[in-house]
């Protein structure tokens, strides 16, 4: 099976990612002091990243992974539906997006890095590590962001 390759981000947007990367809300920054230099999981984001006409917040190209930061304007129909249309052609190039909104960032970055774990880990191709093997069972590892027991 062979993967599309993700498309290029426009050139025309290069002022825009470059204006973006030097404006970035208070939520993205948050965010992105978590993300940074292969902080998280060893995974290297790259934020403020174009692929075909648009530009996505934060991107892991080695899990295909898309992370939307949001504001109160994605609350709109009107963003409903370019938000919609904006996922349907990431999907397009087997890119998951994973959403967090602008709260959930500022006030409990523990619990948003948490659940970033969890379905990072929950899209890996790798086989599920909850299923039971014969032998003597895993001992429970806690999640390296927040140190609480996780589930293997």
């Amino acid at each position: 099976m062979t993967t599309q390759r993700t498309r290029k981000g426009n050139k025309q947007n290069l002022n825009l990612k470059r204006m973006l990367r030097s404006q970035m809300t208070p939520a993205e920054n948050r965010l992105w002091l978590q993300l940074r230099a292969g902080q998280f999981q060893n995974l290297n984001f790259r934020r403020q990243h174009g692929i075909g006409p648009y530009i996505v917040d934060f991107f892991c190209a080695e899990k295909r992974l898309a992370i939307e930061v949001d504001g109160d304007i994605h609350a709109f129909e009107g963003q409903i539906k370019k938000d919609k249309e904006r996922e349907n052609y990431l999907k397009n190039f087997g890119i998951k997006i994973i959403r967090y909104n602008n709260h959930d960032i500022l006030t409990n970055i523990e619990e948003v890095m948490d659940d970033l774990f969890r379905r990072i880990n929950l899209y890996s191709t790798s086989p599920n590590p909850s299923l039971q093997r014969r032998g003597r069972r895993a001992p429970e590892k806690p999640c390296p962001v927040s140190g609480r027991d996780r589930i293997l």
